[in-house]
């Protein structure tokens, strides 16, 4: 008793409102639905992602071992064709400009490649 009254044992606050069931169901049915596509796009994606992932693996394995055979044959004496048309294509380009160069990161910047190839 508080103050005159009387209180009611049982719960207190709102009472949780009759909810059909089946459509309770449906509704859980429905988000599960959405739940599974939703992870199916997650693994198709991440999928891709590793497929692209290997390619590049590969042609960067590709590459190093033509670096390795180049080091091989200049070990042996050989300056192979590859290097000289480097050397020689670049003793010509070197005075034209110097926006070609690679930039120590490697990647090209927003403006790095793109203006060389349209001028």
């Amino acid at each position: 008793m508080v103050a005159g009254k009387v209180k009611k044992p049982g719960k207190r606050g709102r009472k949780p409102a009759k909810i059909d069931l089946k459509a309770k169901l449906e509704r859980s049915r429905q988000s599960a639905r959405e739940c599974r596509a939703r992870k199916k796009l997650r693994y198709q994606y991440l999928e891709e992602l590793v497929s692209s992932k290997e390619r590049a693996i590969c042609a960067l394995r590709e590459e190093l071992d033509m670096y390795k055979q180049w080091c091989l044959a200049m070990d042996q004496g050989k300056i192979p064709s590859e290097i000289k048309a480097l050397l020689t294509g670049d003793e010509q380009k070197a005075p034209q400009s110097s926006s070609n160069k690679i930039p120590k990161n490697g990647k090209y910047g927003s403006s790095g490649n793109s203006q060389s190839k349209t001028s």
